[in-house]
């Protein structure tokens, strides 16, 4: 099993994922970014409800959406690297459909309409899996290609990836600016 660090955004981002040296760059790079999504979801919808369950504080009818934030901010925590521990893209799912749908059982509890959960979603900046690149050792790695192509076949290696969206040519260069 080959561990893959995975860095992404500003520094906030960071896990850890396991796959096999025989993987596809292209399925690895489905997995880890649908999981820096659901981990980028889950500490904005810690950082969008604090406030308005702090004002709920004690209120037994926060407790479960409280809980469900709480349990799903420890397991998506950078921390989690610290302790060597890998993250499945199965719990990521299921701690965001739990928090999901808690907060449809409290949004008019905390001040919030159900369209409010709507905007903040499609407010989220997500990175689409097309326009991602994976970046390994400095160099892309390379969509169609197994990942032994890159490291060889030894399955115990560790290996730090950074995802990362193109950067786009400056204005002058791509024909933005006239003179």
């Amino acid at each position: 099993m080959v561990r893959v660090h995975v860095k992404h955004g500003d520094g906030d981002g960071e896990f850890l994922y396991d796959t096999e040296t025989t993987s596809t760059i292209d399925e690895i790079a489905k997995d880890i970014i649908e999981i820096a999504n659901f981990q980028s979801k889950i500490q904005c919808f810690a950082v969008e409800f604090e406030s308005h369950l702090s004002k709920l504080q004690g209120d037994p009818k926060a407790m479960p959406l409280v809980r469900a934030l709480s349990e799903a901010t420890s397991y998506a925590s950078k921390d989690q690297v610290k302790h060597n521990k890998a993250l499945s893209l199965y719990v990521l799912r299921d701690h965001t459909r739990s928090i999901e749908k808690e907060f449809l059982v409290m949004y008019s509890v905390m001040g919030l309409s159900n369209s409010d959960l709507q905007q903040f979603l499609s407010d989220l900046q997500i990175l689409e899996e097309n326009t991602v690149q994976l970046l390994w050792a400095g160099k892309e790695l390379t969509r169609g290609k197994k990942l032994c192509d890159f490291i060889g076949r030894n399955e115990k290696t560790k290996i730090v990836i950074r995802l990362q969206s193109p950067i786009p040519p400056p204005a002058s260069l791509s024909g933005g600016e006239k003179s």
